[in-house]
């Protein structure tokens, strides 16, 4: 187009000539890909806040997993203190079974020996002498738990007693302890020996 308030431009013989109409340049295929390809400002800050979301929960999941792992790992240190606790306590409780087990038969000794009659003043003396070693001894195991159990005139009890006879008896209840064979005891409520005995029928 020409300038404002310039003459038109003519030929020689006075005609105008011709004006030059420039024709738009088409745009070129990386011209038109990359202006599909822009995103726009809205669309980019919408993505990065939704992969922040998306961490933000994965990191969540990661801290419960954690969490619980830990928790889980309290408990199970819990439980072994308790049972390592109880196993110490149970071994303390009963340290002495074992020497306990062996003095039963020294007990038993000793019942007989004091059950024997004597004829002369010698053997009252000697015998009272074991009275008072028994009586000691007795004291002894009695200070670690341990318990004569209950025969005589009882109801026989299968988890205390252990009959070796039956005999009828009329004055008594059936299944009613009438001797006993041999004590028995339990050491802290725990049976060591049951006692032996005769079950009236």
């Amino acid at each position: 187009m020409a300038k404002k308030n310039e003459p038109l431009k003519t030929d020689e013989h006075g005609a105008p000539e011709d004006i030059e109409v420039k024709e738009p340049v088409p745009e070129t295929e990386e011209q038109v890909e990359f202006a599909d390809t822009e995103t726009p400002e809205a669309d980019l800050f919408g993505a990065q806040e939704q992969e922040t979301v998306d961490e933000a929960g994965e990191l969540r999941k990661q801290l419960e997993a954690e969490q619980n792992k830990y928790l889980r790992l309290l408990a199970d240190y819990d439980n072994f203190k308790r049972r390592t606790q109880k196993d110490k306590e149970l071994a303390n409780q009963f340290r002495s079974q074992s020497l306990l087990s062996d003095i039963l038969p020294v007990l038993d000794n000793f019942e007989r020996a004091l059950s024997l009659e004597t004829n002369s003043e010698e053997s009252a003396s000697l015998l009272k002498g074991v009275e008072m070693v028994q009586k000691s001894l007795t004291e002894a195991v009695s200070r670690e738990g341990l318990e004569e159990i209950k025969a005589v005139g009882e109801p026989f009890d299968p988890n205390f007693h252990q009959a070796v006879m039956q005999e009828k008896d009329e004055s008594a209840e059936p299944g009613t302890v009438l001797q006993e064979l041999q004590k028995g005891y339990v050491l802290k409520g725990r049976v060591l020996r049951p006692a032996m005995v005769k079950v009236n029928e």
